[in-house]
């Protein structure tokens, strides 16, 4: 047979499965709408999207996949092939940390897929009001660096809010220099989210150490605010902000660890079910006496329980009062877990389940 002729009897079978495909997908799309049916029947008005439900199938997608497409590649088409049918159902609006650009709005995407309706907000707090106020259905804020550690805006939303942690997403994180300019030389202010900043700390000082480091609330205004001025100034923010903001890449990879992950939580109203490899954050306050914090901490070592952190934060309620941000291994449903949970309660002057919520899979 002829290369030409081998091509095509390829090519036709790819037509062929390419049809398979797309008659799947609207199966697929069709029984989602089933779902949603079923669900308005039965009186249920909102929670289409369950986090549980889409971390199992993407477990499952993982664990049963033999190549030559990889885990995470299969698993990445079946998020979009989720949030499509998600959609089909009832179009999902998340707000995030933005402007357009921002490291939140990819974590978004990552979580979601491409087929909710996202909207940009400028602050953290602007993001938990809107879940809170109904504008949006779910939120995603950044909340620990690798390099940097805790977001204390995020944390600190929690101690007022009402929300609930329903999700975790993990993105690899590059820092780029933006400028108008293509000349380094040129620049004398530099723009950027103080984590990043932080971030880049090393570079900056070894390339720019004359430059004014100026703090804003996310990258990606940064970029906007570099878009706006002159050629002395510069942003650092991910490599699409470059292309949303027409501007020039003067420098990549400028973060100082090379394993630099920020860790995003996705905020809003439901109780989530457990997926079999979830987590628990915990709020709570020690009663003021000896060893309290100690005694706090005893029934989740009793019980074997993980504690993956531990942060602190003024309580805001008085002067030299604390709060902690627990996170642990586990479901609060879970029997060892909900025991440990009821005699930690016991120790605590202030004491609230943030969520339980799957582990990030992808």
């Amino acid at each position: 047979m002829s290369e030409k002729k081998a091509l095509q009897a390829v090519r036709e079978q790819i037509d062929k499965v390419d049809k398979q495909l797309q008659d799947l997908l609207n199966e697929r799309t069709a029984l989602a709408h089933q779902v949603a049916e079923i669900k308005q029947q039965s009186g249920e008005q909102a929670d289409f999207y369950r986090p549980e439900r889409e971390a199992m199938i993407l477990r499952q997608v993982m664990a049963r996949n033999n190549g030559p497409l990889s885990d995470l590649e299969m698993a990445r088409l079946f998020r979009e092939i989720m949030s499509a049918c998600l959609a089909a159902e009832k179009p999902l609006q998340v707000a995030y940390l933005g402007p357009e650009g921002s490291f939140t709005q990819a974590a978004s995407l990552k979580h979601f897929g491409g087929s909710v309706q996202l909207h940009s907000m400028a602050t953290i707090a602007d993001v938990f009001h809107a879940v809170e106020t109904g504008q949006a259905c779910y939120g995603v804020v950044p909340v620990e660096n690798s390099t940097e550690g805790m977001v204390n805006h995020t944390l600190d939303r929690f101690v007022s809010s009402s929300l609930k942690i329903n999700g975790e997403v993990t993105i690899r994180i590059h820092h780029y220099l933006l400028s108008k300019s293509a000349d380094l030389s040129q620049i004398k202010t530099v723009y950027a989210h103080p984590q990043a900043l932080a971030q880049c700390r090393h570079w900056l000082t070894e390339n720019l150490p004359n430059s004014v480091q100026i703090p804003v609330n996310s990258n990606s205004e940064a970029a906007k605010l570099v878009a706006e001025n002159g050629l002395d100034c510069a942003a650092i923010a991910g490599n699409r902000a470059a292309e949303i903001y027409g501007l020039s890449v003067l420098a990549n990879n400028i973060e100082d660890e090379v394993g630099n992950t920020t860790r995003f939580l996705v905020i809003g109203t439901q109780l989530v079910e457990p997926s079999g490899e979830d987590k628990t954050a915990l709020l709570v306050s020690t009663k003021n006496k000896p060893g309290a914090l100690q005694n706090l901490l005893k029934p989740l070592a009793d019980k074997g329980i993980s504690m993956s952190r531990i942060e602190s934060r003024p309580s805001r309620k008085g002067i030299w009062e604390y709060v902690f941000f627990i996170d642990i291994e586990g479901h609060c449903q879970d029997p060892t877990v909900a025991s440990a949970l009821q005699e930690l309660e016991s120790e605590s002057s202030v004491f609230r389940v943030l969520g339980s919520y799957p582990k990030a899979v992808l």
